[in-house]
């Protein structure tokens, strides 16, 4: 294996799409110097995404916890499960802070989520659930002293960054990431401000949305990642993203500042270390 070069902090080798390939892609990822964390989005995920980072030394991490669309009955993609009736959840899962400190217990495990607030598709009372299964990995993120994985999404009407915001400052000890941001310049550096880094994904390959955010951010507060097997970056457009194709993000990350590729990978390596103690 080679020597970690690049991070993708935010991906899923533990979901379904990966079912039947899972050790070919995270070994080609290691040979090519790629180092990546599988994160949860609800039990028997968080506990896949345990099971793999336990078959490799280093390299391979992963993240315990709920993701707020599985907060209640959801749509959901057929790559992250398999065992659905008509595309949906049968229900939705409620946060069991017994199972998931034990899961968050695991040293493999480096940080809390994808935990957050979703109001894509929103339906009525799914807010407060979201809130309240939200809160509650804050306060095992505080517990265990470890960082959050944020997932945020706002809806046409309703503000989730500012939300998100809102419940981080009333009951944060710890400091996260918001992954695969999507927001405003001032969005992200609300965030920033307080300690929270965002990370941008291979829509940046081939949108132009976020040129100016990644431009004009402080490089300690930025992260690269693939949310695979999601959001393909170019050249791979029209394949199952992979964890290999951050290299991708990160050269384009460079780009967008007109900094040294190199320099920039370096950087973005340190940045997980410090906040994922990786």
């Amino acid at each position: 294996m080679k020597d970690i070069a690049y991070i993708d902090i935010h991906t899923h080798v533990n979901l379904a799409a990966f079912s039947l390939d899972w050790k070919e892609v995270t070994d080609r990822m290691l040979e090519a110097g790629v180092g990546c964390i599988n994160v949860g989005t609800q039990r028997d995920t968080t506990e896949r995404a345990i099971e793999i980072a336990h078959e490799y030394e280093q390299g391979v991490y992963a993240i315990a916890g709920l993701h707020p669309v599985h907060t209640s009955r959801s749509y959901h993609d057929p790559k992250e499960f398999t065992d659905v009736e008509k595309g949906f959840t049968s229900r939705g899962e409620v946060f069991d802070a017994a199972l998931y400190t034990k899961l968050a217990a695991d040293p493999k495990v480096v940080a809390i989520g994808e935990c957050g607030l979703d109001y894509v598709r929103l339906e009525e009372g799914t807010k407060e659930l979201q809130k309240k299964a939200f809160i509650e990995q804050i306060e095992l993120a505080n517990a265990v002293g470890k960082p959050l994985m944020l997932h945020v999404r706002s809806g046409e009407s309703d503000n989730a960054y500012q939300d998100a915001y809102d419940i981080l400052r009333s009951h944060t000890k710890v400091l996260g990431n918001v992954h695969f941001f999507a927001g405003t310049y001032e969005e992200a550096k609300m965030f920033w401000d307080i300690g929270y880094t965002t990370s941008f994904t291979g829509v940046i390959t081939f949108a132009r949305d976020y040129d100016e955010i990644i431009k004009n951010a402080p490089l300690s507060m930025l992260h690269a990642e693939t949310d695979a097997p999601y959001v393909t970056p170019v050249p791979h457009r029209g394949k199952r993203n992979e964890p290999l194709f951050v290299i991708e993000v990160v050269k384009k990350i460079a780009e967008i500042r007109g900094e040294n590729e190199e320099a920039v990978a370096s950087a973005l390596r340190e940045n997980a270390r410090r906040m994922f103690g990786i």
